[in-house]
């Protein structure tokens, strides 16, 4: 059997309508997982869902959409999941939100409360509505999406850098916590993706030239370069890892 088999395990990846999600969910369900597909639009889950069940078989994947500001709503996903899935073996924390580009010093109250609202306590509130299960179980896979400016210091994205270190340091807590019933919580921290979240960032024209001659790799990333992590942290093949944080960046932070 494959290090990397899935098979019957259930995951929920939050955000997975498009971009890193909705790569990690179909390689998730490639290696035999049963997915649970969420996102703020209940058509858009349907389709992703529809075309995953279509691909590896009915009853590959399910759609409940929750916005991940919403404390009840993610406790619906949940639940929902458990009613029509039976269990939760895999959590994907991808779903985040950055209404702000800019200064530190210009960023609104609001705007600085949505992003660690929705990129910290979000994926606090859902940890907990699963771990209990996980832990009583003995068995289970926690992945936080982090980023690459959780590590260094942005003029650009400054909060959304300060809440994606809060995640990694949310990794390693529940680790210690979580480590001694077998439950590993794990973060990936990607560099610059080509997806719709960060098109701002990748469709200007000096950022892109900056990554084509100064990565080591000479170019982004594509949603699919992550996926890959998503099955290795969610399968047996990362059993004896927990805590870390996996940077996937083409190099940029060497």
């Amino acid at each position: 059997m494959s290090q990397f088999d899935l098979t019957d395990k259930v995951a929920i990846v939050t955000g997975s309508s498009r971009g890193i999600g909705l790569a990690s969910a179909h390689d998730l369900a490639e290696h035999g997982a049963k997915v649970v597909i969420s996102s703020r639009k209940q058509d858009a889950c349907d389709t992703v869902a529809a075309d995953l069940n279509a691909k590896y078989g009915e009853g590959t994947a399910i759609a409940i959409a929750a916005n991940i500001s919403d404390k009840v709503g993610l406790q619906h996903l949940v639940d929902e999941t458990r009613t029509q899935f039976g269990r939760i073996d895999v959590l994907v924390c991808n779903a985040a939100s950055n209404p702000y580009y800019g200064p530190q010093a210009g960023i609104a109250d609001d705007q600085f409360r949505k992003i660690l609202d929705n990129n910290i306590v979000s994926n606090h509130w859902l940890i907990q509505m699963v771990a209990p299960e996980m832990l009583q179980r003995g068995s289970g896979s926690i992945v936080i999406i982090s980023s690459i400016g959780g590590l260094r210091g942005s003029p650009v994205i400054g909060a959304y850098c300060i809440s994606k270190a809060a995640d990694m340091q949310l990794a390693r807590n529940l680790a210690v916590e979580f480590g001694p019933s077998g439950v590993r919580v794990n973060c990936i921290a990607p560099g610059l993706i080509k997806t719709d979240f960060a098109r701002a960032l990748w469709e200007d024209p000096q950022r892109i030239e900056a990554a084509n001659t100064s990565v080591p790799l000479r170019r982004i990333g594509e949603p699919h370069e992550i996926a890959g992590a998503v099955v290795f942290l969610a399968s047996p093949a990362s059993s004896f890892m927990t805590g870390q944080t996996m940077v996937i960046d083409g190099g940029v932070t060497i």
